[in-house]
């Protein structure tokens, strides 16, 4: 077991060192030829405790990211023969597994259109352009993968694993994916946008896309697979029902089989006689969930140690939300680039600097107002912090008064 641990360890040690000798811009020839013996034999598990070991080292997400594809092309190989059990048809990883093959077939898809205007592409541009646009916002739908990945899988791989912080780095390259896309459907928008220009960032996008799931399928889901057990994966795949499976059929919703309840067995599961009581008046367990799930607005509540607690059910949620979150830190709801926020106002709350903060965004065609609250007990001590979400489009538009009842 000690020889095995150390030749571990040695692998790893040699695999930084080359992972850093590309960042440091050294000749990768030379590297390869280096620690060869350490490239053939690297796992996906490997691939992870490297990054890991970079980022305890102080290297940002965005630093890895700049030469992540550099490394992955020279490990490619070795991580394709990794031999690890292949996920059974109807699970969680099967599905994601699948959808990835769904996107890319409508991405060479894209390609053959491309290849129809070969050598017209300048004069043709805007016939181009007209045939591309609905293919680039069928891509929109496959936002569903990502944010099941980040809702769904990664808190259960952060409670699992203890080299969990390279997934700041996928979830940064998933925001990558997203503005690229963005930017991409403006282009074919605008009518003064030149073939030149698109080409270049359509070329950015195929390698982000086509890199991502890379990742997934030779990083990703070998270690998950390994990782989590079998009631896990029916969590996750239960809970993936919330979002939906992109650019693939729907498959049959199974029944609750593991310890991830569904809401109405949880509320059976209370006492009858289980109360919120206080001066102000006292409701059932059953009816203040059903207020928290009525109201118009997301919440989210964070306790003192900065883990969630709490989220309600609202009709329509603006940002998704999965019960694989319960436990999860605030800081790892977040994407690498928009955590230092969340820590400033967590800072300032628990030191007593401040009590809220408000932010506003345009998002698909509503106006949503975003406030956080810090919560303090009766003697002021910090206990947490309540995010509210709320969308604000109608309110915005209210004039004058309204007195009397009128349904329309």
């Amino acid at each position: 077991m000690s020889e095995f641990i150390n030749n571990s360890e040695k692998r790893l040690e040699d695999l930084l060192a080359f992972s850093l000798g590309v960042m440091n811009g050294e000749n990768v020839r030379t590297l390869m030829v280096k620690y060869d013996t350490a490239i053939k034999s690297i796992t996906p598990h490997d691939m992870l405790r490297m990054e890991d070991r970079q980022i305890k080292m102080g290297i940002t997400p965005q630093m890895i990211k700049s030469d992540i594809e550099k490394v992955m092309n020279v490990f490619f190989k070795s991580l394709e023969s990794y031999e690890w059990e292949k996920p059974t048809d109807g699970s969680f990883l099967y599905f994601l597994l699948i959808e990835n093959d769904a996107f890319k077939f409508k991405l060479n898809q894209v390609k053959k259109i491309l290849k129809s205007f070969k050598g017209k592409e300048n004069e043709q541009f805007e016939d181009m352009k007209k045939e591309l646009l609905p293919k680039f916002r069928e891509f929109l739908d496959f936002e569903t993968h990502y944010v099941k990945k980040e809702n769904i899988l990664f808190p259960y791989l952060e409670k699992t694993l203890d080299s969990y912080r390279p997934l700041n780095v996928m979830w940064s390259l998933h925001d990558d994916i997203r503005q690229n896309l963005k930017e991409i459907i403006n282009m074919l928008l605008q009518q003064e946008s030149t073939w030149n220009a698109f080409n270049k960032k359509l070329g950015k996008y195929y390698f982000l896309v086509f890199g991502m799931i890379q990742k997934e399928n030779l990083i990703i889901y070998p270690v998950a697979a390994e990782a989590l057990n079998k009631e896990i994966m029916e969590e996750m795949h239960f809970q993936s029902f919330e979002y939906g499976f992109p650019f693939i059929e729907t498959p049959n919703k199974p029944e609750v089989k593991s310890s991830e309840a569904s809401p109405e067995s949880q509320e059976e599961s209370r006492p009858q006689d289980f109360w919120l009581q206080s001066e102000t008046g006292q409701m059932s367990f059953k009816q203040a969930l059903m207020v928290f799930n009525h109201l118009p607005v997301d919440i989210t509540v964070v306790d003192e140690n900065d883990e969630v607690l709490f989220f309600n059910r609202a009709k329509d949620r603006f940002f998704p939300r999965s019960p694989a979150i319960i436990g999860r830190t605030v800081q790892n709801c977040h994407p690498p680039e928009s955590v230092h926020i969340v820590e400033k106002i967590v800072s300032a709350f628990r030191n007593g600097e401040k009590d809220h903060a408000d932010f506003w965004i345009q998002m698909k065609g509503k106006f949503i107002l975003i406030q956080y609250f810090a919560l303090r007990d009766e003697n002021q001590n910090y206990r947490g912090v309540v995010e509210v979400s709320q969308d604000a489009t109608g309110i915005r538009q209210l004039e004058g008064e309204k007195r009397l009842l009128e349904w329309n």
